[in-house]
């Protein structure tokens, strides 16, 4: 009965959080180094809580704009609701429920216009490795916080490498997200770490083949990375849940 409410929490949880990613994705889905967006599509100005960043996305006249609410609030109920079930009540599980709508906001701006914007991606390293801090003081905890500092610096290095070998293919908004990356991963331990990392680029790979199949895009075309980092996270803690 205990997991129920806890999947229940987590599933309106997701529900909740999903219906205001919108709005933040439209306004943060602009050019690199591109102030972002102030108004909406007709012109009217973003108002509301937090600067008029936490609302819907939906114009003064009724109409919505920017990405389908109905399919992010899905995804990020879905994600939420997955997690729950195989983390249960361990207290890392806050932690990746606050995670989640921040990483469903990366992928959503990511695969529409191949940006990972530094005032989430810096930001989220070190609220994740705080949170994961306090969870690993916690009774029932069931990870490592010292496996989850050494992983971020690991991947981040790691992703360095890729970086300075492959610019035109990596980009560096990739490296700031895999300190978050290797953090989540890294707190069940090297092997999960190893697993969602590996099923990240593995995702990365099936996706851009896929593309290719299609005739969508070509060896050379640039594609964005964030999303399947992000998922092979999501398999890693699902891996590291259940072992």
């Amino acid at each position: 009965m205990q997991k129920f409410w806890i999947i229940a929490a987590a599933v309106l949880w997701g529900a909740g959080t999903g219906l205001f990613i919108p709005r933040a994705a439209y306004r943060l889905s602009v050019p690199p180094e591109a102030p972002s967006r102030t108004t909406c599509p007709a012109g009217h100005a973003f108002t509301g809580l937090a600067n008029g960043w936490l609302g819907r996305a939906r114009c003064t006249d009724g109409d919505a704009y920017g990405p389908s609410t109905t399919a992010l609030s899905a995804i990020s109920t879905a994600f939420c609701a997955v997690l729950a079930a195989a983390v249960g009540d361990h207290p890392e599980l806050v932690v990746w429920l606050l995670l989640i709508p921040i990483g469903v906001l990366l992928a959503t701006v990511d695969l529409m216009v191949q940006r990972l914007p530094d005032v989430l991606t810096l930001p989220l390293a070190v609220i994740s490795l705080v949170l994961l801090a306090v969870a690993a003081q916690l009774p029932g905890a069931d990870g490592g916080w010292r496996t989850a500092l050494l992983g971020s610096v690991v991947l981040g290095s790691f992703c360095v490498m890729l970086l300075l070998s492959s610019p035109a293919s990596f980009g560096f908004g990739d490296v700031k997200l895999a300190l978050t990356i290797g953090a989540v991963t890294g707190w069940y331990g090297w092997g999960i770490l190893l697993a969602g990392t590996f099923a990240g680029f593995v995702l990365f790979t099936l996706y851009g083949l896929s593309l290719m199949a299609a005739r969508r895009a070509h060896r050379t075309t640039a594609l964005p990375l964030g999303p399947f980092l992000l998922a092979g996270a999501g398999v890693g803690v699902l891996l590291g849940s259940v072992h």
